[in-house]
C-alpha cells in the first residue's frame, strides 16, 4: 500500500486501540464494584489504581524498547496479551486477595495499555511527520473518550451481571479490538529525505539532558490536579450536592471534556507551539484546581471536566514536544522514558490521596500544576544548552 494511502488506517487503528486503554481517566466508575465484589477497602481499591497507572509508566518504557527493535505491530500484539489477558485473569480472582489481584491486573494491565500507547502514538507520528500534534490528537480522541464507554460498560454489563462478568467481557473485546489494531501497525518505508527528518538522541543520551528531566518532572506534576481526585469523583460529587443517579455524569462529562483536549490541544500546538500551549495547559489545571476546591452540585461537574480537558491535552502535546526536542528516530522508547513521570506522579497522588484531607488535596493540585508550569518554562531546544 502506497505510503500517502496508509496513514489513514494507521489512524483508525491507533483511535480503536486507545478507546480501550484510558482506564486512568475512568477509574472512578471501577472503583465502587470493584470495592464491592471483591471485598477491598477504599484504600486498596486506591492501591489497585495507583499501581496501574505506576506500572504503566515504566511499561512505556520497555514498550518503547521493543517498539524500536521489533516494531510498533510486536510491541501492540504483546501488550494486547497483557492488557486482555490481566482484565480475564481479574475475572477469577478470589475475594478478599488484593496482592493476587495486583499481580494478574494491576501490572499486566497497565504494562499492557503501556506497550500499546507508544506504539500507537509514535506510528501516527512517523506517518504525519509534518502534522505530528494533530495525528497524535486524533488517536489521542478515542482515549478521551474512553471514559464514557467504560462508564456505559461498567454500568451495563457490570449492573446486570456484577463486576467479575464484566472484566471477562471487556478482556475478550480487548483482545479483538486491540489485536485488530495493533496488527495493522507498521512504519512507513523510509526514502532519504525520510532517514535524514528520523535523525535523533537515543534514550541513553535523551536521559543525561536537563530537557528530559524538566519534561519528566512536568508530566509527574500535571498528575496530583486529575488523579487525586478521579478514583473518588463519584462519592466528592454526591457529598457536594449532585444526586447519587447523576454522579456517573462526571466521567461521562470528564470523558468528553478529555477527548476535546487530546485533539485541539496538540492540534493548536503544530500552529501555536508545543510550549505556548503547555503554558496554557499548565495555567488551566491551576485555575481547575481552584476551581474544583470550592465548586458544588453541577458546578462540580463542569470543573471536573476543565481539569481534565487539560491533563489530557497536557499528555496528547508531550509526545508531540519530545520528538522536537529529541527527533524522531527513537521517538518509541524515548517517550516510555517521559512516561516514567506517570510513574512518579501516580505514587504521588496515591501518598496525597491516604495521608491528607480533601482539603488539603486541593492545595497540593494547585501547587504542583504551577510547579510544573515552571519546569515547561524551563525547557529550552537542545542547540540552546
Amino acid at each position: 500500500m502506497a505510503k500517502q494511502n496508509r496513514g489513514p488506517y494507521i489512524l483508525a487503528a491507533g483511535a480503536g486501540v486507545q478507546l480501550l486503554t484510558g482506564i486512568p481517566a475512568a477509574w472512578g466508575v471501577f472503583q465502587r464494584p470493584v470495592m464491592q465484589g471483591y471485598g477491598f477497602s477504599r484504600g486498596q481499591a486506591m492501591l489497585v489504581f495507583a499501581l496501574l497507572v505506576a506500572s504503566y509508566g515504566v511499561g512505556c518504557a520497555v514498550g518503547g524498547l521493543l517498539q524500536d527493535r521489533r516494531g510498533p505491530r510486536t510491541a501492540g500484539l504483546v501488550g494486547t496479551v497483557l492488557l486482555a489477558g490481566g482484565f480475564l485473569a481479574a475475572a477469577l480472582v478470589p475475594p478478599d486477595n488484593l496482592p493476587l489481584f495486583l499481580l494478574v491486573y494491576s501490572l499486566p494491565a497497565g504494562v499492557g495499555s503501556a506497550f500499546l500507547a507508544p506504539a500507537v502514538m509514535a506510528c501516527a507520528q512517523k506517518w504525519y511527520q509534518n502534522k505530528k500534534g494533530w495525528a497524535t490528537g486524533v488517536t489521542g480522541v478515542a482515549m478521551g473518550l474512553s471514559g464514557a464507554f467504560f462508564t456505559l460498560f461498567v454500568k451495563g454489563i457490570g449492573g446486570l451481571w456484577g463486576i467479575r462478568v464484566c472484566f471477562a467481557a471487556l478482556g475478550i473485546t480487548m483482545l479483538v479490538v486491540c489485536g485488530s489494531g495493533a496488527a495493522i501497525l507498521r512504519d512507513p518505508p523510509r526514502s532519504g529525505q525520510d532517514a535524514a527528518q528520523l535523525q535523533g538522541l537515543d534514550h541513553h543520551r535523551m536521559i543525561r539532558t536537563r530537557q528530559y528531566k524538566l519534561c519528566v518532572a512536568a508530566v509527574a506534576l500535571s498528575a496530583p490536579p486529575v488523579l487525586l481526585f478521579s478514583p473518588e469523583i463519584f462519592t466528592i460529587a454526591t457529598d457536594r450536592g449532585l444526586p447519587e443517579n447523576a454522579a456517573p455524569f462526571s466521567i461521562v462529562l470528564g470523558s468528553a471534556a478529555s477527548a476535546a483536549g487530546r485533539l485541539l490541544c496538540p492540534a493548536g500546538s503544530d500552529h501555536l507551539g508545543r510550549k505556548r500551549v503547555l503554558y496554557g495547559v499548565y495555567l488551566g489545571l491551576a485555575a481547575g484546581s481552584l476551581w474544583f476546591a470550592f465548586a458544588r452540585e453541577w458546578w462540580l461537574l463542569a470543573a471536573y471536566a476543565v481539569l481534565t480537558f487539560f491533563y489530557s491535552g497536557g499528555a496528547a502535546v508531550q509526545p508531540a514536544l519530545n520528538t522536537d526536542l529529541f527527533g524522531l528516530r527513537h521517538a518509541g522508547v524515548n517517550y516510555g522514558f517521559i512516561a516514567l513521570g506517570m510513574s512518579g506522579g501516580s505514587l504521588l497522588s496515591y501518598i496525597g490521596s491516604q495521608a491528607l484531607p480533601l482539603a488539603a488535596r486541593h492545595w497540593l493540585a494547585g501547587g504542583c500544576a504551577l510547579a510544573g508550569l515552571v519546569c515547561v518554562t524551563l525547557v529550552k531546544p537542545l542547540r540552546e544548552t
